[in-house]
């Protein structure tokens, strides 16, 4: 059974501000999207920043955090990420269609959750 309200103690260690919290591949969308999720300690706040190969702006709610989420609220965040579309000019459009793959090494259960969810649709 996946623990929900599983919560790391912290994202960053001595040194360290930036982290990658989250990788995401779409295999069903038409390019494969790949998509990063970073966290950042800024003002003792961390700030929440998906990337991808292309450049597109996603928005993420929430996009900061005052501490570490719980996998719960993560899962949220990602399956409610959506693609900016105000600043597509001039970038690849893209849908991110189906269910992502998903790994963290802070989150370990969120592959395992996501891997569940693609074979209860048919997608592996």
């Amino acid at each position: 059974m996946i623990d929900f309200k599983f919560r790391p103690d912290n994202y960053f260690s001595e040194g360290t501000n930036s982290v990658l919290l989250v990788r995401l591949h779409y295999p069903e969308s038409q390019w494969g999207e790949q998509i990063s999720i970073y966290a950042h300690e800024i003002d003792r706040m961390i700030h929440l920043e998906a990337v991808d190969f292309y450049g597109n702006d996603y928005m993420l709610y929430p996009s900061k955090v005052d501490e570490p989420m719980n996998l719960e609220d993560l899962i949220y965040l990602i399956e409610g990420m959506q693609v900016n579309q105000d600043s597509w000019e001039g970038k690849m459009e893209l849908v991110l269609d189906g269910i992502p793959e998903a790994s963290s090494s802070f989150y370990p259960e969120l592959e395992k959750y996501f891997s569940e969810k693609r074979k209860n649709f048919g997608l592996d």
